[in-house]
């Protein structure tokens, strides 16, 4: 492919990014897969090459653009030798129209970037949402006596874990496919060390997902541990088993599909019971924008309102299944207070007989009655962290 071509490319990808975005369709880095998939004749350096231009006028666009050529001319707008190349060849762009739309700079949504600023994120703190994540991984300790690693990787303070570089195709070592080491980001990691689940313990994970901190709380309770993986969605919870078969965690880990508004009445047996209970909410996902950038797009104050009324209602049936003395440990992926401190305080509101601990992690700044985790101070995903004790 010409560098034209590429951009061309990028652009006729970016158009298919945008419909996506609008209608809640699949996320940036599948559309791109699959376009690839049926364009045989770009190769490896092509693909780069394409993916790259992708996702950096992603990370320019703040507002959803009007169209992958808008997107693009936003980011050839700082980027002189990039807008050479709209020379209306064949397989190129065509030339610039001076009166043609730019799609809009930023790095959020308008309203999105004003409720960012009021939980403390703007300037350097923001913009560091949208860098690009290295990969981190987390040492398997029910499989890995000895952990060899590719070269490369640091150890992460204060885990068990090693960071790569960006693009570490770490899925194709030994140490992977044996399940010695898992791909989790390092506030991923934090999140699971704030639960603090005792040996031989019994945790439930009550947003599952595809069992990424499930697999970690497992290290932790051990063989004769006990850990619940739960979710309402059949999809993703049915990828945990064979990770946990891979991870020797299949004996600790037992999955429950929720119905969604009745989840007490998969738990039932669990009331009261549970040492620790995590609650990884539904969330806007603002912490995650260095991988998935497009997601800001997805976001509107009608969907964050729903889904924080969601978060506090899944606060409230956890609550009911912890065991006094016990612990609750909330988890969001964004900055927001709606999504993280105001969750935690409301909840000790509605709440007789908790409180909330002070979580010491080696990282991390207090935030109302947890810690926030950010790209920018901390080098992870952006979390909110809190842990909530049952009083005996």
């Amino acid at each position: 492919m010409t560098p034209a071509a590429r951009v061309q490319a990028a652009i006729e990808i970016l158009d298919l990014v945008i419909t996506a975005a609008r209608n809640n369709g699949a996320p940036a880095d599948r559309i791109v897969s699959d376009w690839f998939r049926t364009r045989r004749f770009a190769g490896s350096k092509d693909r780069r090459a394409v993916r790259d231009l992708v996702y950096r006028a992603i990370r320019v666009c703040g507002d959803i653009p009007q169209s992958g050529r808008a997107a693009m001319l936003r980011l050839a707008a700082d980027d002189p030798a990039l807008i050479t190349l709209f020379d209306g060849s064949v397989y190129g762009p065509a030339w610039v129209d001076p009166e043609e739309p730019v799609a809009s700079g930023g790095f959020a949504p308008a309203w999105l970037e004003e409720r960012l600023a009021e939980s403390g994120v703007a300037g350097e703190e923001a913009a560091a949402l949208l860098d690009r994540a290295p990969l981190d991984v987390r040492v398997n300790t029910l499989r890995a006596d000895v952990v060899i690693l590719p070269e490369g990787g640091e150890p992460i303070p204060n885990l068990d874990g090693y960071r790569f570089p960006y693009g570490t195709r770490i899925e194709d070592t030994d140490m992977f496919r044996w399940g010695a080491i898992e791909v989790q980001d390092a506030g991923s990691q934090l999140a699971c060390k704030a639960v603090a689940a005792p040996l031989h313990g019994s945790v439930i994970d009550l947003c599952a997902g595809a069992g990424g901190k499930s697999l970690a709380l497992a290290a932790q309770v051990g063989f004769t541990g006990k850990v619940i993986a739960c979710d309402t969605d059949r999809g993703r919870l049915s990828r945990l088993p064979q990770r946990a078969d891979r991870a020797s965690a299949d004996g600790i880990i037992e999955t429950r599909l929720l119905n969604p508004g009745r989840e007490m009445q998969a738990l039932s047996d669990w009331q009261g019971r549970a040492d620790a209970v995590l609650v990884d909410a539904p969330c806007s996902g603002t912490g995650t924008w260095r991988r998935n950038p497009e997601a800001r797009w997805r976001l509107s104050e009608q969907w964050l309102a729903g889904v924080t009324a969601l978060q506090a209602r899944l606060l409230d049936v956890a609550g009911e299944l912890v065991r006094p003395g016990g612990a609750l440990v909330y988890v969001t992926c964004s900055l927001l207070d709606e999504e993280g401190a105001d969750q935690a305080s409301a909840f000790l509101a509605r709440h007789k007989g908790w409180t909330a601990e002070p979580l010491a992690l080696g990282t991390g700044t207090p935030r109302g009655q947890g810690l926030s985790l950010s790209p920018f101070r901390d080098g992870t995903d952006g979390f909110f962290i809190a842990r909530l004790l049952r009083i005996c």
